[in-house]
């Protein structure tokens, strides 16, 4: 196949042959690469020649089709335009309706389309004409689920944290559920409408090392380590467990997880499975009716998505204890390479109770995040819960095992060179496939939403430009030799809409580094929060913009999982970790983010109307004024993050490492009890200060007559 045929295949299957790189100049991407992302995507074979791609039905598997007063529009394919066709609507509810398509108008062009009336919102069955041609109709509103307040235009605030992170006097050396709803309760005594947290996905009990949350094993269900044992209903009964737990050996090794100033993963996970086992042992022995009855729906609910998750963590369990240099599955025998293999049913029916094990896990968690999402609700916060989404499954994780063609083959999500990540950015995840999910009718993407809004009232997409495109680079190849690749973004908007609205669940798409044109007018249409992060807001001049040019959908903040501290950027230790790790291609690169940086801390300071250099400047002023200017700015959330109220230094994570930098690890250096007794509130009090001050000055314009609308207040800021 010629570059001429290849780049027509790459147009229609969004494939970008070119991109604007975060310099502004264009990028066109190799022919090379664009042939081995159609493989991975099943367009081409292995041998490079076109795949079978025949479908020869008239419509999509799902048509996503936006509500307008009440009413959809579907438009027909040539060979169903003639009049007086019958169709068939099964609503979700069971509701059948039938029809026929109407007869053509003077201008020729009504029969090319198809009205319905008072459809509601939600996934129904339309069929079409003798053929039974069918298609799912996937109704949405188009716009996300926002509270009250802020629809009302009244600001709100919150904190974000990594849970496993946090100290206290009672976990065993990682946060915990129990942790989660404490940090509930002393952000709502504050004022806090979210609490923010880092996915909480499932990893690998194998392998607890495998820590970074935005590399999970599936995105489906929960990171079983955050399960508090000593709150296990099951706990109190058993004498086994107790004895175990309080004895002289057990409380060491717990004390010792606690002590660590990183989190011993492997500690903890030995430590909690040991104990689990034995109360998953107890359950089966003395559970009550209605509690086995809440287990068993559970189960069943869950279907077939927790069965191969449970199967394959029993089935990594296993080989690890018998061969553990090879636990990925793309490693293991034929027979247990799906779950639907023979050596891999055989392995469910001769180890259920393994299985059932990982099931009751996946339970026990989904019990105690369900009660921290209770507290919140409780205590009045008006979203509660914010979960984060992670862009990507490891490729070695259950996802990709129960079905590797939602994947693109030997392909891996990143970024190509910006200016804070010179030499671009690998993730090693693997893209979800446009092609087969377009041919599920995004099945695949609609489970995964529902299950990580079930217990939010807030999402963040990491990401978000994935709604949109990814940057894919060829397993193998550098982070520069990578294209994108494109995926039905209405659609998927449409949909993470539609679910929205169902969960009553806030939706923040996290929108740093590269994005496309238009992306964040398409966002704002759907009401989907942007994600602003202070040192990222400079104009074509270097100069930062003023707090009141926010956005209005919006959540300001000042950093993140994957950006340093306040601490850190002023004093620019940030860069020079990098420089140390080898982040920087040459020297010059490392002198040139350093002068960018000191550009940079001038014109903050002189935002935030502060005197003087870095040097001279008292760190704690400095976050002062950045918490004043979040609380200030026009968006309708900000948020602070624990790291920053305790002036943490060292990151969390240093993109772009996995082996040389210690993240995902590094303890908050203060207990929870600790902040409680001290003023490390401080900071969350200014913010919450600010807020109010927006709400007050809100109610006064409201008494003083009407106001325009705040689209028109943001059409002017832009």
């Amino acid at each position: 196949m010629d570059a001429e045929q290849i780049k027509c295949l790459a147009s229609r299957y969004g494939l970008a042959l070119t991109f604007e790189d975060a310099r502004g100049n264009t990028v066109e991407t190799d022919i090379g690469i664009i042939r081995r992302l159609l493989i991975s995507m099943g367009v081409l074979t292995p041998h490079g020649d076109l795949a079978d791609q025949a479908d020869l039905s008239p419509f999509p598997p799902a048509l996503v089709l936006r509500s307008r007063n009440g009413e959809i529009t579907i438009d027909l394919t040539p060979d169903f335009r003639e009049p007086g066709l019958e169709w068939q609507l099964v609503l979700e509810d069971g509701t059948t309706r039938r029809g026929h398509t109407a007869p053509p108008s003077g201008t020729g062009t009504s029969s090319a389309r198809l009205v319905l009336a008072d459809v509601p919102y939600g996934y129904h069955q339309f069929t079409l004409g003798a053929s039974r041609a069918q298609t799912t109709l996937i109704v949405t509103p188009g716009t996300c689920w926002l509270p009250d307040s802020f629809e009302r235009n009244e600001p709100s605030y919150g904190l974000s944290l990594q849970l496993y992170l946090l100290r206290t006097e009672r976990n065993w050396g990682i946060g915990d559920f129990t942790d989660l709803g404490q940090m509930v309760r002393l952000a709502a005594a504050r004022g806090c409408d979210v609490l923010g947290l880092n996915p909480l996905h499932q990893m690998f009990t194998d392998n607890p090392e495998h820590a970074s949350p935005y590399s999970p094993a599936s995105r489906r269900f929960l990171n079983i380590l955050y399960i508090d044992v000593t709150a296990v209903p099951e706990y109190r009964a058993s004498r086994m467990t107790q004895e175990l737990v309080t004895s002289s050996g057990f409380q060491e090794r717990i004390e010792q997880a606690r002590r660590s100033s990183q989190v011993d993963y492997a500690l903890v996970a030995t430590l909690k499975l040991e104990a689990l086992r034995l109360l998953h042992a107890e359950f089966h022995k003395q559970a009550n009716a209605t509690r086995r009855a809440d287990y068993d729906r559970f189960v069943a609910t869950a279907g077939e998505s927790l069965a191969s998750a449970s199967l394959f963590q029993a089935l990594r369990d296993h080989f690890a204890s018998v061969e553990p240099a090879a636990v990925d599955w793309h490693h293991w025998p034929d027979a247990y390479r799906s779950p639907t293999a023979q050596g891999a049913r055989a392995f469910a029916r001769e180890n259920s109770d393994k299985v059932d094990f990982h099931n009751w896990l996946q339970w026990i968690a989904d019990q105690q995040l369900s009660a921290a999402r209770n507290a919140a609700t409780a205590a009045g916060m008006k979203v509660g819960l914010y979960l984060d989404l992670a862009v990507g499954c490891d490729r070695s994780g259950s996802e990709t095992w129960a079905s590797p063609s939602d994947y693109m083959a030997a392909a891996e999500v990143g970024a190509p060179p910006d200016i804070f990540n010179p030499a671009g950015q690998n993730w090693g995840l693997p893209p979800l496939n446009p092609v087969s999910l377009t041919a599920q009718g995004y099945r695949p993407f609609i489970e995964l939403l529902r299950a990580n809004m079930r217990h939010g009232g807030g999402l963040r997409i990491d990401h978000a430009m994935g709604l949109q495109r990814l940057y894919c680079i060829p397993e193998g190849s550098p982070p520069s030799a990578g294209a994108y690749v494109s995926y039905p973004m209405a659609d998927l908007v449409g949909i993470l809409a539609l679910e929205s609205q169902r969960h009553h669940c806030l939706v923040v798409g996290e929108d740093l580094g590269t994005v496309p044109a238009g992306f964040r007018d398409r966002m704002e249409d759907a009401r989907i929060l942007s994600y602003r992060v202070l040192f990222f807001e400079a104009d074509e001049d270097g100069e930062f913009i003023p707090a009141g040019s926010y956005p209005r959908l919006a959540v300001a903040v000042a950093g993140s999982h994957d950006l340093p501290t306040l601490p850190s950027w002023l004093e620019g230790s940030d860069i020079e970790l990098k420089d140390r790790l080898g982040l920087y291609p040459s020297p010059e690169d490392a002198i040139a983010q350093r002068r960018a940086r000191e550009t940079q801390r001038d014109a903050v300071l002189r935002l935030l109307g502060l005197q003087g250099t870095a040097q001279q400047l008292n760190p704690d002023a400095f976050s002062a004024a950045v918490h004043r200017f979040l609380g200030s700015s026009a968006a309708l959330l900000a948020m602070t993050q624990l790291d920053d109220l305790i002036g943490e230094h060292t990151p969390v994570n240093v993109p772009a490492t996995s082996t040389e930098h210690a993240n995902w690890r590094r303890k908050y250096a203060l207990t929870l009890e600790q902040i409680e007794r001290t003023d490390g509130w401080k900071l969350l009090d200014i913010l919450a200060a600010e807020r109010r001050s927006a709400t007050a000055s809100i109610g006064e314009r409201r008494s003083c007559g009407p106001s325009e609308p705040a689209s028109v207040l943001e059409h002017k800021r832009r």
